[in-house]
């Protein structure tokens, strides 16, 4: 019989402790992944530089995500997750219909200038045609709760007069999402072609004025 705290039972962890090493790796393989994907892309990004930065083994990475695959469609996942749950974060419903889409369009577009890894993270999948969504399990759930938000905040403006009849919430958050996107995604090029600097705090400022007028006018009566 084995005594009572013996060598093998104080070297071994507890489970409660393997779990928590466990999600915190997964955490750290699913950070340096991120920064790798977006940087480099899919074919670009290595396993050993997202091992390293993980303070991992490469093995250990594949254990986890079981592929390279599987591993930038998580990244994907949690890029989109992170997105909705500060989306649905913003406390929306005591303010006039107006000013709360206002506050939601002005969210995004700062959400888009502060992770630039999500602008590069849409990128990249959108030269895969989105492959690696499209087999996500968790598809519906990346979005569908923001249209229901929108959805809300429109029929919120339509009660109170504000808003016409007949908006189609895809069609706003597909409005919404391009003023921010197509702005940042496309900043470089547009900043040589045009000879400005749309990083420029002024210029921004600018554009978002400008984008916050346009959804206005979409929503108009």
């Amino acid at each position: 019989m084995k005594e009572s705290g013996s060598n093998a039972d104080v070297a071994r962890p507890p489970v409660a402790r393997q779990r928590r090493d466990a999600v915190a790796t997964k955490a750290r393989i699913l950070r340096a992944a991120t920064a790798e994907f977006s940087k480099q892309g899919f074919a670009g990004a290595r396993g050993d530089r997202i091992a390293r930065k993980a303070n991992c083994s490469e093995r250990m990475v594949y254990y986890y995500f079981g592929s390279k695959v599987g591993l930038f469609r998580e990244v994907l996942e949690a890029a989109y997750f992170d997105l909705r749950e500060a989306e649905r974060s913003l406390e929306l419903e005591s303010l006039a219909p107006d000013l709360a889409l206002d506050r939601f369009c002005r969210f995004v577009w700062r959400y888009y200038l502060d992770h630039p890894e999500f602008i590069g993270l849409v990128n990249t999948e959108n030269l895969h045609q989105a492959k690696h969504l499209r087999r996500s399990g968790h598809l519906v759930e990346l979005v569908s709760p923001i249209l229901g938000l929108l959805q809300a905040l429109v029929q919120r403006g339509q009660n109170a007069g504000i808003f016409r009849a007949a908006i189609d919430a895809q069609e706003l958050y597909i409005a919404i999402a391009a003023q921010g996107y197509f702005y940042l995604s496309n900043q470089h090029t547009l900043s040589a072609v045009l000879g400005i600097d749309l990083r420029n705090p002024q210029r921004l400022t600018q554009h978002w004025q400008t984008s916050a007028d346009l959804i206005r006018r979409f929503v108009a009566r």
